[in-house]
Formats: structure tokens, C-alpha cells, sequence
């Protein structure tokens, strides 16, 4: 498999299961609760430092105590696994930062 093959739901449970990550239609999809804005901010500014050094970047949201992400790899159309490797980055970060699964 190489890093612009799609995947499907079933093909990311695995290396989901346990994260706030849900693969939904082409994208997966991960959302963080923290205390306040600014934390909401570190924690986005830390993804930010990982995801230039994957140079794979994702959809943000980001609201007071709360941030979102979305992960797709749109040169290929859908979830590969370079969004499955970024979601677990982003899992480990947030779980560094204190960051709850948000819904």
C-alpha cells in the first residue's frame, strides 16, 4: 500500500479505535475540548509544527475551548494513510496538552 491509496471506514477502525478520530465519508474527522481559548490555541499550534513536518495539513476549526479537525488527503481524493498518521500525532499532542475528546 502507498501513501495515496484510499482507505476505507473499514480499513482506519483499527488505527481509530481509541481516538476521538471518526472516518466519515472522505475525511476523518477529530475534535478537542480544552480549558480556555488560549489552550484551544497551543494545541493547534503544536498540530501546526507536525503538520509542516509531514507537509500534510488539515481543516481546522478552532472556537473558545474547542478544536477541530479535519483530515483528507485531497491530492488522492479521500483518507490515506498519511491523515491516519497525522490523527494519531494530533491524539498524542492533545493527550500531552491535557485536551479532552470533544463531540
Amino acid at each position: 500500500m502507498n501513501a495515496r491509496d484510499i482507505l476505507s471506514p473499514a480499513e482506519t477502525a483499527d488505527a481509530l479505535a481509541g481516538t476521538t478520530f471518526v472516518h466519515i465519508e472522505e475525511h476523518l474527522i477529530g475534535a478537542y475540548s480544552t480549558a480556555d481559548f488560549a489552550s484551544a490555541v497551543r494545541l493547534l499550534d503544536a498540530v501546526a509544527l507536525v503538520a509542516e513536518e509531514l507537509n500534510h495539513h488539515p481543516d481546522v476549526r478552532l472556537g473558545w475551548g474547542r478544536v477541530e479537525f479535519e483530515l483528507s488527503s485531497h491530492d488522492a481524493g479521500g483518507v490515506t494513510s498519511r491523515d491516519v498518521v497525522l490523527a494519531e500525532r494530533i491524539g498524542g499532542i492533545a493527550e500531552a496538552q491535557g485536551a479532552a475528546p470533544g463531540n
